[in-house]
């Protein structure tokens, strides 16, 4: 099978919104959506692995047209509702209404070995040894630990960050972790971005990408970078670190960890602005970079 430049695996699905002000409003895609329709608009060898029902036919629709390419395995997909009770776009409730299967190494399609994305967001979607599947096949993976820290209540499907006692063993399996502020602190125990990249660091994480409200930051071989957001409005925070994730992996192919943070930042302020996925160009992100 041809060769991509990077592969995404992950659900697609939907998110009922309730935000801080305004009415309720229902978003469809889920991360596997929003790291591939960004990477789509940057580069050419994009491909997702994902599952998707009937309810996200027109979402399999836009991604063919987008250029993507797809395998799409027919199953149940997750559903959650997110709520915002506060100005505080970091600060959400997010509620599992029902669930999926997780992802198996039989899932995924023979494609030659190229940069894998685990974009999770279901209750244990990949797990740790899927990971080392994938590396047995030559993949260097990037995995959101987002799928590996959610857990919910049985009672009132209530999602929550726990600990995860095998989270070293992940940190070293994956060649790029991305958390936002929130997963690093349930796993490291401290809210200091940059004590958060250091601990991870030390626990055998190679090259760590955490997500905040203003920017983002990185590390590599004893390293750290920061980038901030510049964006006016936060009407598109819902796939905001996935569009972060998505567009540094696609800019780490040939550029330094510093450039591909800045470049990241410059494209996800842009995202930020309206609902939805990256709709804009590199030549756009490039402006915004050099102005």
């Amino acid at each position: 099978m041809d060769g991509f430049e990077i592969l995404f695996v992950g659900y697609l699905g939907t998110y009922t919104v309730v935000p801080f002000a305004g009415p309720s409003f229902v978003e469809s895609g889920g991360p596997a959506f929003y790291c591939s329709m960004t990477a789509c608009r940057l580069r050419k060898g994009v491909a997702l692995a994902t599952r998707a029902s009937d309810h996200e036919a027109h979402l399999v629709d836009l991604l063919k047209r987008s250029g993507i390419h797809l395998f799409v395995q027919q199953g149940q997909t997750p559903r959650y509702r997110a709520v915002f009770p506060t100005a505080n776009v970091d600060e959400r409730q997010v509620f599992l209404e029902h669930g999926a299967a997780p992802f198996k190494i039989d899932d995924l399609p023979p494609v030659e070995p190229c940069i894998v994305h685990l974009a999770g967001w279901h209750i244990r979607e990949f797990s740790l040894e899927f990971m080392e599947a994938l590396k047995g096949r030559g993949f260097r993976v990037s995995v959101d630990m987002q799928a590996f820290l959610y857990g919910a209540d049985q009672d009132r499907g209530y999602v929550r960050l726990v600990d995860l006692p095998e989270k070293k063993e992940i940190l070293g399996t994956a060649d790029f972790v991305k958390l936002d502020g929130e997963e690093a602190k349930t796993l490291t125990g401290t809210d200091v971005l940059e004590d958060q990249v250091e601990i991870l660091e030390a626990w055998g994480s190679k090259e760590t990408v955490i997500t905040h409200s203003r920017g983002v930051l990185a590390r590599r071989e004893g390293r750290t970078s920061s980038a901030r957001f510049t964006n006016k409005g936060s009407k598109g925070r819902m796939g905001r670190g996935d569009t972060v994730i998505a567009a540094y992996l696609i800019r780490r192919l040939d550029h330094n960890v510093e450039e591909s943070l800045s470049f990241a930042a410059a494209l996800t302020s842009m995202k930020l602005e309206y609902p939805g996925p990256f709709r804009g160009s590199l030549e756009e992100v490039m402006a915004i970079m050099g102005g």
